[in-house]
This record gives C-alpha cells, sequence and structure tokens, in this order.
C-alpha cells in the first residue's frame, strides 16, 4: 500500500503538478482512505520521500556499530554511501523527485530539514570521535558539513545526467577530496600540514598542492545557505 500511494502520488504530482495535488487526490487514485494514508505519510510532504526515514535508521546503525579502529572520517563517508545508495537503487523515482524539488520551493526546504538530519547523525558521531582532540567539536562539525556537501555534489551531478551516469564514481570523486583534506594527519616525523590559512605560513613544496577553500558564513545561517556559498565559492552549481 506505501508502494501504491508513492506511485499514485507522483503520478498526479507529475499531471497536475504538485500543488494542485491533495492528499483526497492520492489516495482516491490509490483506491484506499485517508486513514490509511496518514498511517504511512504524516504529510503530503512525506510522500516525496518516501525511504528517507529508513536510509537514516540504517546510516545510524551503521555508525553505531562501528569500532575503535574505523578511521573516523573514512567511516562517516561510508555512511553517506548507503544514502547513495537509496537513490541509486530507483534512478528513474530519484531523477522524478529531483526534478520535482527543484520546482516546488517548498519540497527543497522540506529536503534541506532531511539533509540536515543526516549532518547531524555524522557530526554526532564524530564529536564522540574526536572529543579528546582540540577543538574537537569544531572539527567533527566541519567534516560532517563537508561530507554531505561532497555527497550531495556528486549525487546532484548525477541526477542531472538522469541517472545514466556512474553515480558511485561521482560521489566517491567528491568524497575522495574530502578524506584528503580532513582524513588521519600525517605520522610524526615531520611537521603536519595545515588546512587553512595561518597567518601567511609558507607551505612546504614537496607538499600535495591540493587547494583549500575556506568559506565564512554568519552564525545562525541555515546549512542550505552554506552549502551554496560553498558551491559557489568552488565555482559550481548550486542548485
Amino acid at each position: 500500500m506505501r508502494e501504491s500511494l508513492v506511485a499514485a502520488a507522483f503520478q498526479l504530482f507529475v499531471e497536475r503538478g504538485y500543488e494542485q495535488t491533495t492528499v483526497d487526490d492520492i489516495v482516491a487514485l490509490a483506491g484506499v482512505g485517508r486513514r490509511s494514508f496518514f498511517r504511512y505519510f504524516p504529510s503530503k510532504e512525506d510522500v516525496v520521500f518516501p525511504d528517507h526515514e529508513g536510509c537514516l535508521a540504517r546510516m545510524t546503525a551503521f555508525l553505531d556499530e562501528s569500532g575503535p579502529d574505523h578511521e573516523p572520517v573514512e567511516r562517516v563517508c561510508d555512511a553517506a554511501r548507503l544514502v547513495l545508495r537509496m537513490y541509486a537503487e530507483n534512478p528513474a523515482f530519484s531523477v522524478q523527485r529531483y526534478r520535482l524539488t527543484r520546482k516546488v520551493p517548498g519540497l527543497r526546504t522540506y529536503e534541506l530539514s532531511v539533509v540536515w538530519r543526516y549532518e547531524r547523525a555524522l557530526a554526532e558521531y564524530l564529536r564522540g570521535r574526536f572529543s579528546n582532540r582540540p577543538d574537537g567539536t569544531l572539527r567533527a562539525d566541519v567534516a560532517a558539513a563537508a561530507v554531505v556537501a561532497a555527497h550531495n555534489n556528486g549525487l546532484r551531478s548525477w541526477l542531472r545526467s538522469d541517472g545514466l551516469g556512474d553515480a558511485s564514481a561521482e560521489v566517491d570523486h567528491a568524497l575522495a577530496h574530502v578524506q584528503r583534506v580532513l582524513g588521519p594527519e600525517p605520522a610524526s616525523g615531520g611537521p603536519a600540514r595545515r588546512s587553512g590559512a595561518d597567518g601567511g605560513g609558507a607551505r612546504d613544496g614537496d607538499e600535495d598542492d591540493d587547494d583549500v577553500v575556506v568559506v565564512v558564513s554568519r552564525r545562525g545561517a541555515p546549512l542550505w545557505r552554506v552549502v551554496q556559498e560553498i558551491e559557489t565559492t568552488l565555482g559550481r552549481d548550486p542548485a
């Protein structure tokens, strides 16, 4: 019944438009009552994102199962790949949803709230792993935001190709950049490379030349605005 309600909803969204489709329209097409709809979905918005609650639960369980030997940033990158798998399992639906959220501002806002929940789950795990480090909370929050931004950049690139490209390759490429910048620090025996501005200190000529972009945003800015600023700085289309 859950799948029937989703199928009926998206059929009507395509035919009539999202705003013009009511819950009554959806249940009528699916052949069920309103009570059945709300048993599965708290609102019309939720029927657009029927798989995220289960995916968030799986991702959280994956992080909870982590051991001390797991490298933290690599672990959250692997957790992000669980979200990608959800999208890649049904490319046609994922592309259809992507197109719909681009057209309906309210759905875009709802989607950003879902993304924020993923980010908070990643940050909570990283805060635990970085609790004994200087600026551990800051490091955790920055790494979680970077992983989400990288995952979403690769995901949107795949969605814009109508799901015809290699989703894993797109996301792996983006996450690899995060791991290079925020992954394990160099072993002792030489000065650790610092990511970011350090008052004009010179960089060793033998070090990697990966660019590090620092974006300054006002306190309290919504996540979608911060991500948009990062993508704009990187010269990527934030849409």
